[in-house]
This record gives C-alpha cells, sequence and structure tokens, in this order.
C-alpha cells in the first residue's frame, strides 16, 4: 500500500516537473525571440557585447555568456530527445546566439534556414506585432 502511494506520487512529481519546465523554457525562448531585432541575424548587424565597459568587465561579462551559451546548447540537445519537455532546436539556437565560437553565423544561418523553425519564429513575432527575421 506505501509503495503503491509513493510510486503515484513519484509520478505527480514528474508530471508537475515536466509542465513547468516545458512552460518556463516555452516563455524564455519566446521572450527572446521577441526582443530580437529583425536584423539580428544579417551580417550588418552590430554584435559588440559590452563594448563600452572596462576590460575586466567585459571579460567577465564574455566569460558568462559564453557560459551560458554552452549550457543552453546542452539543454537544447538533451530537449531535442522524444519524451523530454521543451523546444530543443529553439534553444540550441539561443546558445550558439550566446557563444563566441568560429562558424557561429553559418550554425545560426543553418538552423534558421530550415522553414519550419523560421515560420515559428515569425509566427510567433507576428502574434506580438513584431517585424520577421531578416536573413542575408
Amino acid at each position: 500500500m506505501v509503495l503503491g502511494l509513493i510510486e503515484r506520487g513519484d509520478v505527480l512529481v514528474a508530471i508537475v516537473v515536466f509542465v513547468i519546465t516545458f512552460a518556463v523554457s516555452i516563455g524564455a525562448i519566446s521572450f527572446i525571440l521577441v526582443k530580437l531585432p529583425a536584423s539580428y541575424f544579417q551580417s550588418s548587424h552590430n554584435h559588440e557585447f559590452l563594448a563600452d565597459k572596462k576590460p575586466a568587465v567585459r571579460g567577465a561579462g564574455l566569460i558568462g555568456k559564453n557560459l551560458l551559451g554552452a549550457v543552453l546548447v546542452l539543454l537544447g540537445i538533451v530537449m531535442s530527445v522524444p519524451g523530454v519537455p521543451g523546444q530543443g532546436v529553439l534553444t540550441i539556437l539561443l546558445g550558439i546566439m550566446l557563444l563566441d565560437i568560429p562558424g557561429k553565423r553559418r550554425l545560426e544561418q543553418k538552423i534558421l534556414s530550415q522553414p519550419k523553425v523560421l515560420e515559428k519564429i515569425n509566427g510567433l513575432r507576428r502574434k506580438f506585432s513584431k517585424q520577421p527575421l531578416v536573413l542575408d
């Protein structure tokens, strides 16, 4: 009897965690994608990070930004597994956007060149009266 209650409680906790993580990941990703300037993925867009700050602040910011980017890429990979809540491909895209790696723009363009991905992002932006993303 006690074992049955524990199992039901574990299932309930797993369901609650699933729903919360799904909602939080969708909300955070949506917020960021809506706030991006429409020209963000064009080569002419300025991507300097903390350029006007002191070198120590800029260095710490760059390290933090890259660590967060790596975590988001890893979480996106996990979210791409069936049964795991969240938007895997979009989370990977956000992680790549934060990373300072060679070939970053190529990776972003490759992800965004998938019609379903760009269509979802621009559909979301339309709901919030934002211009669609413009690619090179």
